[in-house]
């Protein structure tokens, strides 16, 4: 499916509204290793705790195979951009600076050596990025190597579930899909699912694939996040995806009409299925349950009732592993003031703002759109899930969405030698006289 999609500039977008002025010389062509250096990265960020597995594999294992990914990133992106060319970006400068506070906050060893070796994983993790930067060129290239890595792990997924269905499905998670190969969470199933979703559907509204190839995509992925119970996925699914159309929707008919069947079809499911809904939303849980969401609030309420030092009100305690008194923290603004304090909250609050305030400046247009999806679906998730202020999938969502918002570079000229005068012939002189 994502072969199908065209290499070319989008009408109307940023990829025919001309290179900026001073820009760097682009690179002729995207490498294809640069999709295996993102492979990795998503490698890197499926985490080593999640579900039993129908192989036992040991953590050890698995964060040895995921740092493994991590370094060989590194050293591919290096490979492949040995001159150190780099595109500048405020949402690279902005991760760096919180690289810089992780580093502050972690040095005083409140977490343990754990904290440094996470910040070591961030460093290698940023400086991957910023050598990618260098194929930044506002198209969809980083979208179609998301797309790709994602659906390979989601087929990893629907392969354990048919392996397995028991170990798939435990009644640990309350009959939830999880990782039967490899130990993944349903928040995580249902996060990759919902991004590939709501990609595929703009590329097909943007006419960068055509409609069967998308629904290889788009049905099966639907089908795993059905079976993930995940609320969070679901709502920022539709609302990502409400606002993306809603920026296309003044330039193009196709935006117009899926949005309108859109809102009929799911007026009718309200109705029709209201009860079915209901259900499969508050997947038996009791009221009191699902008003503290699943008892994270408790959580909350210890986390900012805990006595903190004015340097761990703004640095934080260092990088860890995004819980509080044992328990999962799944807010990513009170898990960064956790490990990086105010000045983490607010170098993670300036790179949604920059990426949101240049998504909306830009001209509507594919690009702009997935941006726009990717920015919200992120923002949304933020509140029940932890992953903005650390090394995560979160922060490859906006590095595509940052990938996107890139103002082409110029293309590099090509010099014309000056022949000297001597090696004129006379008539060629004369006719420049005359």
């Amino acid at each position: 499916m994502v072969g199908d999609l065209t290499r070319g500039g989008l009408p109307g977008g940023p990829d025919t509204a001309g290179p900026r002025p001073g820009a760097a010389p682009r690179p002729a062509g995207t490498p294809r290793t640069v999709g295996i250096v993102w492979g990795l990265l998503v490698l890197n960020t499926l985490g080593s705790a999640g579900a039993k597995t129908i192989i036992p594999l040991p953590r050890s294992l698995i964060q040895l195979v995921t740092m493994g990914a991590l370094v060989a990133a590194f050293a591919l992106a290096l490979a492949l951009n040995v001159r150190l060319r780099i595109r500048p970006s405020a949402f690279l400068f902005l991760l760096t600076l919180l690289l810089v506070a992780s580093v502050i906050s972690s040095a005083h060893l409140e977490s343990g050596l754990g904290a440094l070796f996470r910040c070591a994983r961030l460093a290698l993790f940023v400086g991957t990025l910023w050598l990618l930067s260098r194929w930044w060129d506002g198209g969809p290239t980083f979208v179609r190597h998301h797309i790709r890595m994602y659906f390979a792990v989601l087929g990893s997924v629907a392969a354990g579930l048919v392996v397995s269905p028991g170990a798939a499905m435990p009644d640990l998670y309350g009959g939830r899909l999880v990782g039967a190969l490899w130990p993944l969470t349903p928040p995580q199933i249902g996060q990759y699912a919902a991004v590939i979703i709501g990609l595929t559907v703009l590329l097909v509204l943007g006419r960068r694939t055509d409609r069967a190839g998308a629904a290889v995509v788009i049905v099966p992925s639907l089908v795993l996040l059905a079976l993930t119970h995940t609320r969070t996925a679901t709502l920022g699914l539709f609302i990502g995806l409400a606002l993306a159309i809603g920026s296309l929707m003044l330039t193009s008919a196709a935006a117009r009409r899926f949005f309108t069947w859109a809102v009929l079809c799911a007026a009718v499911a309200a109705v029709a299925f209201s009860s079915a809904l209901q259900t499969w939303f508050l997947r038996g849980q009791s009221q009191e349950n699902f008003s503290n969401l699943t008892g994270r609030a408790k959580v909350w309420d210890a986390l900012l009732a805990a006595p903190r030092t004015t340097t761990e009100q703004m640095f934080g305690v260092g990088l860890g592993d995004k819980s509080f008194g044992g328990l999962p923290i799944d807010n990513s603004w009170l898990a960064v003031y956790n490990e990086q304090g105010l000045i983490g909250i607010a170098l993670v609050a300036a790179i949604i703002l920059v990426l949101g305030g240049v998504a909306l400046l830009r001209p509507p247009s594919l690009p702009r759109a997935c941006a726009i999806f990717l920015i919200s679906y992120c923002a949304i998730a933020s509140y029940t899930e932890a992953g903005l202020g650390d090394a995560s999938p979160y922060l490859l969502h906006l590095t595509v969405a940052a990938s996107l918002l890139t103002v082409p570079a110029a293309a590099t000229p090509v010099p014309t030698p000056e022949v000297p005068r001597r090696h004129i012939p006379r008539w060629a002189r004369r006719s420049e006289v005359t």
